[in-house]
C-alpha cells in the first residue's frame, strides 16, 4: 500500500460511488469514462482493496467503500475549501463564499440578501447551499451557516439574530371554506399539514403540542417548502414563519397566543475566516439582511459588527 495516492483518484471513487457507474461519474466529473475506469483501479490498486462489484444495474460499493466514503468527502471538503481560499486572494471582496441555510431559508429568505450583496460586491460568487442538514464549518463544508440551533464549537465565530417565530397558518379561502380554528382541538376537524417522518425538530415541537402527531396529519411531507406551497394553495392548516405570512395578506394566523416556536436563529463562520475579506462582507450582509427579517428596519441601527461567542 502507498501513502501517495492523489486527490484525482478519491474524486473518481466519490464519483462512482454517487453515481452508481463509471459513465455516469464521468458525466458528473467532466472526464472520460476510461480516465473514471483508470483513477479507480489505481485506487484499488494502491490501496489493495477491492472497492466495487459489478452488478446487472451498475457497479455496488463494497464495505470497505462504504466506510471509506466519510474520509473522501472530508478530503473533497478541503479541496474546494482550498479552491475557494485561493480564488479569495487579491484586493477587495472577490472570490468564492459558501452559505448554508435551511430549505426555507435559502429560498425564502436570501435571495433578496445575496443579491444586494452581489450588487455591493460583484466580484463576489456566492455558492448558496439550500439544505436543512448542519453544515460542518470545521470540515469546511461551507464557509458560513444560518443555524436554527445555537453553535458550541468554540472554534467558530458566531452572531446572534434573534428568534424567527413559527405558527399556524391557512389561506383566507380554506377558512371560508371549513371555518376557522379557534382551539388547539378544533384542529381535529380540519386538513392539518405536517411532516411523514419525525426529526429532532419535530420530536421538540411535539412535547409541548400533544397534537402534533403524524397521525393528526392530512398531508405529509417532509420539505418545508412544500408544505409552505400547501398552506399557500389553501389546502389546510400547516406551520410556517410569521414573518413570511406576514407578506401574503391571504395568509392567517390561529391562534398565536396559544401556540408559537421560536427559532434560536445565528449566523455563523470559522474563527480562521475572520481576516477574509469576502467572507468578512458576506458574513455581515448575512446579519443585517436577517436582522432586519425578524425584527424590522430598527433592528438595522443595532446591529454591531461579529465577535467570537463562546458557549454558555
Amino acid at each position: 500500500m502507498t501513502s501517495n495516492i492523489g486527490w484525482e483518484l478519491y474524486r473518481s471513487f466519490l464519483g462512482v460511488l454517487r453515481e452508481g457507474s463509471l459513465s455516469g461519474a464521468a458525466r458528473a466529473l467532466g472526464i472520460t469514462q476510461p480516465t473514471a475506469g483508470r483513477h479507480v483501479a489505481a485506487l484499488e490498486e494502491a490501496l489493495g482493496v477491492v472497492l466495487f462489484t459489478r452488478s446487472q444495474t451498475g457497479l455496488l460499493p463494497t464495505e470497505v467503500a462504504l466506510s471509506l466514503r466519510a474520509h473522501a468527502e472530508a478530503m473533497e471538503s478541503t479541496a474546494a475549501s482550498l479552491e475557494r481560499a485561493a480564488s479569495s486572494q487579491g484586493e477587495g471582496v472577490r472570490g468564492v463564499v459558501r452559505v448554508s441555510a435551511s430549505e426555507v431559508v435559502s429560498v425564502e429568505v436570501l435571495p433578496p440578501i445575496v443579491a444586494r450583496l452581489r450588487e455591493a460586491h460583484p466580484a463576489l460568487k456566492v455558492e448558496l447551499v439550500s439544505t436543512n442538514r448542519v453544515q460542518d464549518l470545521l470540515q469546511r463544508e461551507a464557509d458560513i451557516a444560518v443555524r436554527m440551533v445555537r453553535p458550541r464549537q468554540e472554534q467558530l465565530l458566531a452572531r446572534r439574530i434573534g428568534n424567527i417565530e413559527l405558527g399556524f397558518h391557512a389561506h383566507r379561502d380554506y377558512l371560508a371554506r371549513h371555518g376557522t380554528p379557534r382551539k388547539l382541538e378544533e384542529l381535529a376537524a380540519h386538513s392539518v399539514i405536517g411532516y411523514d417522518q419525525p426529526s429532532a425538530f419535530v420530536r421538540n415541537a411535539g412535547k409541548s403540542l400533544k397534537v402534533f402527531s403524524r397521525d393528526g396529519f392530512s398531508l405529509r411531507t417532509d420539505s418545508d417548502l412544500a408544505q409552505l406551497a400547501l398552506i399557500r394553495a389553501g389546502a389546510g392548516v400547516g406551520i410556517c414563519q410569521v414573518a413570511l405570512a406576514k407578506r401574503n395578506a391571504a395568509l392567517v394566523r390561529l391562534m398565536p397566543r396559544t401556540f408559537s416556536l421560536k427559532l434560536d436563529t445565528w449566523v455563523t463562520m470559522h474563527e480562521d475566516l475572520r481576516n477574509s475579506p469576502r467572507c468578512r462582507a458576506a458574513f455581515d450582509a448575512l446579519v443585517e439582511g436577517l436582522s432586519l427579517y425578524i425584527g424590522g428596519p430598527a433592528a438595522e441601527a443595532k446591529i454591531p459588527r461579529a465577535r467570537p461567542t463562546t458557549p454558555e
